[in-house]
């Protein structure tokens, strides 16, 4: 209430004021000192509600003169609609943004993703990406979209604006506050207080680490405190690092700035800030966030706002607002700037009037804006110069700055001011010793060239081509400075010292690639601008100073063809790559052409010199070859690099494209034999085919002979590449094909690969998707890999194999492909020229080249030599580049006489000249040659060629002529082809049959060698099995079968000798890895500690547990131990092996397999089973389960004296010796390597499991091995049960290895441990069923799993029968009843959990009289839903059991278990020795029962149960719920909406966040992130490795969601990045959404995950893929 008056005073205080602004200015004066900045690390929500109290809520009285609320309806009343029709959300850096490629006008025109889930975009094709930050929402726009411009919230409503006082902003400069150390009158303190704040700013110099150690040393903080302090510097751009007086600020100012400069010679900026002054900026930011809630609550603010911001100054000499602020933006700091940039997005960029002002303003000061960034070192998403592509990209905007404000000239005359320095004498660019980071920092402004530029106009205005072609000129300007830069002269003799620069001009190109395209399709719309622009860019390129020639033009003769040219060698004179204007002006002379304005230019330009022209491209094109041919090779890598980029996808459709068409240009206006005496020319060949040359180098022929190949290859491009719109009529659609039949010619691709092998336009397009399916088929991907993309037959007609953009590889690739399928189908290799499309009526002059004398005489040249076999003139290469020419020239000659009359062909080819003749004779010479034998299908091709066109020409038949010559070549190459295959078959099979008599006699030798053990093993296998047959599918009790294996004789993988496993013989041992593991839980995110009865009872949510694996190798332990020791002596000197391997616990990769392991398990041999039958029998009758019960109880009685006395008195013995009456007998004995393995097995089991330091004696040990047998066949059994497999037979030999080995280990380990201990162990599990002396606070049958007891007590049972002079174990008898009554014993228990723990239990009064008749109440059907109740839960148990005493005793199983896994419970049960009809057991046992259920149900948690009451954490439901992944959206947008949603719950900002899901429990958090960094064991780690240590026992997957990627985490420094399950149409995975397709859920790929979770393969995973990759820089995992 005080407040409020104190508001409602200040109020009226300024309405009565006669400079109200003054009046508030020294209210914020008095007030924000006391607020803010009182204290180094203030508390954020006491000083936001002081703000909002004591300032905001005082304003907004101010500015609406009354309540804010009571206002602020009123003034909504003069709006429709209360909200804008524009969107204009300001996006984050890393949020996901959308464009609609169906209906963007430009890739820049973006949706955030609300307005995206609310459009109609949502069905069209639209691309996802993360944003960079600084843009906004562009729904709304009508110009940013060609259709939907609006989402369903944001349909355009009417709004009226609001007529209201400017006075409400008096206060605007406000918004602007310069970092001075001076304050206004009206907001100086009253009284100056000596504090101060040291205050440390961000820069892009200096690394965290390097600030985090400047702080510790110069403020004496902590490396956490640093920590903080760097990550808001970073965040914020500043932080007050010190509070103090002046001189105490001061000297921690120059601590930071001297301990900053040993670091690097740049010191950080640090500056000494008054309270007063820190506290009104940090105000100032506040109120920016304050001002774009004010705007947004109606249109009019908004407007006013606009309008004081654009308002020009009272003062002429000042500038408007928005000027001030953007002219000041590289002077603030990071924090200010967002604020800034937000309140211009929100305010200025959502009303179109205002858009166009502020465009104007900005264009206005484009040069000094560029100038401050450059000069900044803050990245471009936080400059004002960011907020180009919001208004260059609006297509009517663009206009009017390119006519009102020549914004094309003044992005130009920018670039060029900045690049001045770079111009050497000749006035051309040259880059040799530049800064990276100031060039790449100028590069980013033709990026405002291009946004200007991506919109062509439709309608031309005058003043629009004035314009326009100024900007041109201006761009041919800085077009003629790269004209010729950086020219190379060839190295002779010497290498070259020193590479010269080469990237920073390549770059150069590869920004103006796009640039370059956009001015020649704006000039393309315009038929004058066209001519206009052609002249000038051939003004522009005869005014160059790097003149094409440097000497007098001179005569060259051959063939009495004279061709008058200056000499130049581009081995000997300068050259250059860099031709832009050469470039741009053949793209113009192609456009000229196209639209038929050709005719028209000689009234633009004078007759043009083709030579000349031609000149400059021709030279770049003989640098690439003779690169190609060696000749440069002591220039360096960086030519080479140069001339690939030429030819590459980025380069290659401004560079290489363009200088082809201007050659094809100047051979279509040239005379055909003077254009290929000047190739031959420039070549350096002339003279070689001129016959006045010749060397006996060989490096030199070797290099002609390349030169050739190259030459021949050019004229093969001139005249067969007519895939340019222009050159031929085809569509652009009809090139993108090609493209895609070529490049899947070379193999089946993936999407992802064809587009990156095609060039983007503009708008990052390739036309891929328009063309795709008319000439490939798609084959979708499987578990793994991608979708693959497979050409259609009838397009391979069209198959080039001198396709000009053909890297030499794919060349050589497409080739081989191309002659394998031929092969394949039975067709000949000959490789033909494909029939190209005619070329246009300017361009169809060049197919003579294909038939003039000097074609014609190099084509004899060649094949003269290679008819003369003088092999070192010339190459297989240069014969098919020959061939392939030849078979070009009869195409054409061919389909002309097809098309036209014989008279009106003027194309000859094969008699128009005198040469045709010699030709056909050196090709028929050549067809006998053996060493062009791969290539007489080609020449053959070629004679039949010959002879069909001679047929056109003479009009004899030639259809007939050719189909009879055709089918008789065909008849006998398919002849031969057949008989060299059957010869082969018969080889073949004649070598098999001589195979399979050896073998046959082998057999028969070896049978004869070892007749004996023929003849004896029928008769052997017939008695044991009539022996067993009765009784041999029995596991458990009296009728035990037989143990039919034990371990075979094992190969060492290390040394590969064998060796049979035997107790008294070197230890053998499987590698395995233990590890804990939650798969199993049934209450996630539950810890176990060793305080309570865990680990000795496992509680029934099997919380955590501890699972051991194997891959199923074995080593000798001596072997193995060499190998261990060898693996941490090389793995301690590997870069960051610690990522791959933990050596201190022991870890190492299998030798075989590569799989981790951490440990090793003994091989124990299975103890034969001698079982008595007759005296089973005899035992049983006296050895009921009343009775065992009692004999154990006395055991434990007398055993108890030598665990707490350690003396056996004799009334003991004499109680307790009848335990041992039903036969014992002496224990196995061990070697000691066996033994030793077992110790070192156990500990590993036990310090994993428990987190904790060896230790051998603790009493843990054991029980741990026993635990994690238990587990880890539960494990399996849930496997097996999620795959829907058989319990038996659908295991690996691996899996089945491991899981022996691992029982058989746990069951030794009572031999390895303290018999005390073990007995101890075995009275407190057993107290939990039976009434033990001296045993107290058991837990109830409701808190323990009886799986895991059900191991312990059978494996522990055998150490009640220890004598203390000699070592004794039960008999086979013993052992039989011991395993049966325990399991009759636990199973009934477990049903009783079961019961109780029902869903649907029974009702109470039937639970209390279950004592006496609960089995026949069930058996009754009275509760009938129950029995099928307890049967599904037990089940479980009993697969267990059954997998466990599979191990334990080697009694096979029925046939039947490996069958269907449906129906199996009478199965198990016969196999377990138990009733079908488990409540049976009540029956037999109904003396026992009756005592044991009424003990059972006097425990507290039984009688809550049986009251009706649920105890969550005892109660589960059986059979337990199998534990899957969580579910995951089928569309990856809802994913990303989900965590667009998303909000840290440890932090108030909206900083970019990294939203990550945990897939094992679905909960999202914060991953990579400092504000949820929490203390796991002592040490910082970030969300996600605290999470995995609850959530996944260490163990963790996680989806990182904004990256599009699965993180697999198996300790605080292990993890590695995994392919996320969702694919795009095209089946190929988008990490990082590099591509931003949308993506859709693979149920396969996310069952891979499931079952690697399952089979605890996450570890083995990681290891693998850490092994192949090679970690230079490791990523701190634990900070994730």
């Amino acid at each position: 209430m005080v407040c409020k008056d104190l508001t409602i005073f200040g109020r009226d205080k300024w309405q009565e004021a006669s400079n109200r602004g003054a009046a508030i200015l020294r209210y914020l004066g008095e007030q924000v000192p006391l607020i803010y900045c009182l204290e180094t690390e203030p508390q954020q929500g006491e000083e936001e509600q002081k703000v909002e109290q004591r300032l905001l809520y005082p304003l907004e009285c101010f500015l609406f003169g009354e309540d804010p609320c009571v206002g602020l309806q009123k003034l909504q009343q003069y709006n429709s609609s209360s909200s804008a029709q524009q969107c204009g959300r300001v996006f984050k850096e890393g949020e996901t943004v959308y464009s609609c490629r169906d209906c963007a006008i430009d890739p820049t025109c973006v949706l955030c993703i609300e307005c995206f889930q609310k459009s109609v975009h949502k069905s069209h094709r639209y691309k996802m990406h993360a944003s960079a930050g600084g843009g906004f929402c562009d729904c709304g726009d009508l110009e940013a979209w060609k259709s939907g411009p609006c989402c369903s919230q944001h349909d355009p409503g009417t709004s009226v604006t609001m007529e209201t006082v400017q006075f409400i902003f008096s206060y605007r400069y406000m918004l602007v506050w310069k970092e001075t150390y001076e304050l206004s009158e009206e907001l100086k303190p009253k009284v100056q207080e000596d504090t101060y704040f040291c205050v440390l700013y961000n820069d892009e110099h200096h690394s965290y680490d390097h600030v985090i150690y400047t702080l510790q040393r110069a403020l004496a903080c902590d490396q956490n405190q640093a920590q903080i302090y760097t990550a808001l510097i970073d965040k914020e751009g500043r932080k007050a690092v010190k509070r103090g007086t002046l001189s105490s600020c001061q000297q921690a100012k120059d601590n930071i700035r001297h301990n900053s400069e040993h670091i690097i010679q740049i010191p950080l900026r640090v500056e000494i800030l008054h309270t007063a002054i820190m506290a009104h900026q940090t105000f100032a930011l506040r109120l920016g966030a304050w001002f774009q809630k004010i705007i947004g609550y109606l249109v009019g603010l908004r407007e006013v706002f606009c309008q004081v911001a654009l308002e020009p100054a009272a003062d002429n000499n000042q500038l408007c607002l928005i000027s001030r602020l953007m002219l000041h933006d590289a002077k603030l700091y990071k924090g200010a700037r967002k604020v800034v940039h937000e309140l211009i997005f929100s305010s200025l960029l959502m009303d179109t009037e205002f858009k166009r002002q502020f465009a104007m303003k900005f264009t206005e000061h484009y040069k000094q804006l560029q100038e401050d960034f450059i000069s900044d070192d803050h990245q471009r998403n936080i400059s004002i110069t960011a907020l180009s592509v919001q208004i260059f990209t609006v297509p009517t905007l663009a206009r009017q700055l390119i006519e009102e404000g020549s914004v094309i000239k003044v992005i130009i005359d920018t670039v060029m001011d900045m690049m001045m320095e770079h111009l050497d004498s000749n006035n051309r660019f040259q880059f040799q010793g530049h800064n990276p980071d100031k060039f790449f920092r100028v590069q980013v402004i033709f990026h405002d060239l291009r946004y200007i530029l991506i919109s062509k106009p439709s309608v031309w205005t005058e003043t629009l081509r004035v314009k326009f072609l100024e900007g041109l000129r201006i761009f041919l300007h800085f077009l003629c400075c790269m004209q010729g830069m950086e020219e190379v002269k060839r190295q002779l003799g010497q290498h070259v010292e020193v590479e010269p620069e080469w990237e920073a001009g390549l770059t150069l190109q590869m920004q103006l690639r796009h640039i370059l395209a956009m001015f020649q399709d704006w000039c393309s719309s315009d038929e004058r601008v066209l001519l206009l622009a052609f002249q000038e860019c051939h003004r522009a390129l005869m005014s160059c100073t790097n003149q094409p020639f440097r000497s007098e033009p001179t005569d060259s003769y051959m063939c009495k063809q004279i061709l008058h040219a200056r000499p130049y060698k581009v081995s000997e004179e300068p050259v250059s790559i860099h031709l832009p204007i050469s470039r741009l002006l053949a793209g113009l002379y192609v456009l000229l052409c196209q639209t038929g304005a050709i005719q028209y230019l000689p009234d633009f330009v004078d007759p043009l010199n083709f030579t000349e022209l031609a000149e400059q491209p021709l030279r770049c094109v003989v640098l690439a070859a003779q690169v190609c041919a060696d000749m440069w090779r002591r220039n360096g890598l960086s030519l080479v690099s140069q001339v690939y980029y030429y030819q590459d996808v980025k380069c290659r459709d401004e560079m290489f494209d363009k200088d082809v068409i201007m050659l094809q240009i100047a051979a279509s206006k040239m005379d055909p034999n003077h254009f290929l005496m000047l190739v031959l020319l420039r070549f350096e060949l002339f003279d070689i085919f001129n016959d006045n040359c010749s060397s006996k180098d060989q490096e030199v022929l070797k290099q002609w002979n390349r030169l050739t190949e190259e030459m021949l290859y050019l004229i093969i491009i001139i005249a067969g590449e007519r895939y340019v719109p222009g050159i031929s009529h085809v569509t652009k659609e009809e090139v993108t094909m090609r493209e895609v039949i070529h490049l899947l010619c070379i193999e089946p691709m993936a999407h992802s690969s064809l587009v990156k092998s095609l060039p983007e336009n503009e708008s990052h397009e390739t036309g891929l998707e328009t063309v795709i399916s008319k000439v490939a088929i798609f084959k979708k991907p499987g578990v793994s890999g991608h979708g693959l993309y497979e050409l259609k037959k009838e397009c391979l007609e069209e198959f080039n194999p001198f396709f000009y953009h053909y890297s030499r590889p794919q060349h050589s690739k497409a080739e081989e492909a191309q002659k394998k399928r031929r092969t394949q189908e039975g067709s000949d290799k000959a490789l033909r020229p494909p029939v190209p499309p005619p070329f246009c009526p300017a361009f169809s002059n060049i197919v003579y080249l294909l038939c003039c004398d000097i074609f014609i005489h190099i084509l004899k040249r060649i094949f003269q030599k290679a008819a003369e076999d003088r092999s070192n003139r010339w190459t297989e290469p240069m014969i098919q580049r020959a061939l392939h020419l030849v078979g070009q020239a009869l195409l054409e000659e061919k389909t002309q006489l097809e098309g036209s009359s014989t008279e009106e062909v003027t194309f000859d080819f094969k008699t128009g000249s005198r040469h045709g003749k010699s030709l056909f004779h050196f090709l028929t010479k050549m067809k006998s040659l053996p060493s062009l034998k791969a290539q007489n299908d080609m020449i053959m091709w070629n004679l039949q060629m010959f002879e069909v066109v001679k047929c056109l020409r003479e009009k004899s038949g030639p259809v007939a002529s050719f189909s009879v010559d055709h089918s008789k070549l065909e008849e006998s190459v398919q002849d031969k082809e057949k008989a060299e295959r059957k010869r082969k078959a018969e080889a073949a099979k004649a070598h098999r049959q001589k195979i399979m008599a050896q073998m046959s006699a082998m057999q028969k030798n070896f049978i004869e060698s070892n007749k004996m053990l023929y003849d004896n093993v029928p008769e052997s296998s017939s008695q044991s099995d009539t022996a067993a047959s009765v009784d041999s599918r029995v596991a458990v009790g009296p009728q035990q079968g037989i143990c039919s294996t034990d371990w075979e004789a094992q190969i060492c993988i290390l040394c590969q000798e064998e060796q049979e496993v035997q107790a008294q013989a070197p230890a053998m041992v499987l590698t395995a890895c233990v590890q804990r593991s939650t798969v199993l839980t049934q209450n996630r995110g539950k810890t176990l500690s060793p305080k309570g009865t865990y680990p000795l009872f496992m509680p029934p949510d099997l919380a955590v547990g501890t699972h051991t694996g194997s891959c199923g190798h074995v080593m000798h332990a001596t072997c193995w131990q060499k190998y261990f020791e060898a693996v941490q002596n090389t793995t301690r000197n590997r870069l960051h092996a610690d990522l791959i391997i933990d050596l201190e616990n022991g870890e190492y990769m299998c030798p075989l397999c590569k799989s981790l392991c951490n440990t090793v398990i003994p091989l124990i041999p299975v103890e034969p089973s001698k079982l008595n039958y007759e005296s089973a029998e005899i035992v049983g009758q006296h050895l009921t389960l009343e009775r065992w019960i009692q004999i154990m109880s006395c055991r434990i009685r007398g055993l108890r004296g030598t665990w707490e006395t350690g003396e056996n008195t004799v009334s003991l013995i004499q109680i307790d010796l009848s335990i041992l009456s039903f036969g014992v007998q002496e224990s196995p004995k061990f070697s000691r390597s066996i033994t030793e393995m077992l110790g070192v097995c156990a500990n590993t089991v036990h310090r994993v499991g428990l987190q904790t330091a060896p230790n051998d004696l603790c009493p843990y040990v054991p029980v741990m091995s026993w635990n994690t047998c238990a587990y880890t066949i539960q494990a399996t059994d849930n496997m097996l049960q999620e795959e829907g497999k058989p319990l038996f037979g659908s295991l690996q030999n691996r899996q089945l290895s491991g899981l022996k080995a691992l029982v058989q280990f746990s069951a030794a380990q009572r031999l390895k441990s303290s018999q005390a201990v073990i007995q101890k162990h075995f009275a407190d599990m057993l107290a939990v069923l039976v009434p033990v002396p001296n045993v107290e606070n058991t837990p109830s049958i409701l808190e323990v799993d009886f799986f895991h007891l059900l191991v312990g007590l059978d494996l522990s049972i055998p150490a009640l029968y220890q004598e203390a002079a000699v070592d004794l174990q039960p008999s086979a008898v013993s052992s039989a009843y011991n395993h049966l009554y325990l399991l009759h014993l636990l199973t009934m228990a477990h049903m009783l959990q079961v019961l109780l723990s029902h869903r649907k239990r029974l009702p109470v009064f039937l639970l209390r009289s279950l004592i006496v008749s609960l089995f026949l109440r069930l058996r009754a059907g009275v509760t009938g839903f129950c029995v099928e109740g307890v049967k599904r839960g037990v089940l479980p148990f009993l697969r267990c059991a059954a997998l466990f005493f599979n191990c334990l005793t080697g009694v096979p199983p029925p046939e039947e278990l490996s069958e269907s896994p449906e129906s199996q419970l009478h199965l198990l049960c016969s196999y377990l020795s138990l009733p079908s009809n488990l409540f049976q057991l009540f029956q037999d046992h109904r003396d026992v029962v009756t005592t044991l259920i009424k003990r059972w149900c006097e425990n507290t948690a039984i009688s809550k149960a049986l009251k009706g009451e649920i105890i969550s954490h005892l109660v589960f439901r059986y059979p337990h719920k199998r534990n899957r992944l969580i579910d995951l959206p089928e569309d990856y947008s809802v994913l990303l909406n989900q965590a667009s949603h998303f909000k840290c719950p440890n932090s108030s900002d909206d900083e970019r966040k990294h939203p990550t899901l945990c897939l094992l429990c679905g909960v999202m958090l914060c991953a990579q992130s400092p504000c949820c960094q929490e203390q796991l064991n002592g040490e910082e780690v970030g969300a996600c490795t605290a999470h995995a240590a609850i959530c996944g026992a260490g163990v963790g997957m996680f989806l990182r969601v904004r990256e599009c990627e699965i993180v697999l985490m198996a300790s605080k420094t292990r993890g590695s990045p995994y392919p996320a399950p969702y694919l795009d149409d095209y089946g190929e995975t988008d990490p990082q959404l590099g591509r931003g397709n949308p993506l859709h859920l693979c149920p396969e790929r996310y069952r891979k995950l499931l079952h690697m979770w399952q089979q605890h393969c996450v570890l083995e995973e990681i290891a693998r893929s850490l092994e192949v990759l090679n970690v230079m820089f490791p990523f701190e995992w634990q900070m994730l």
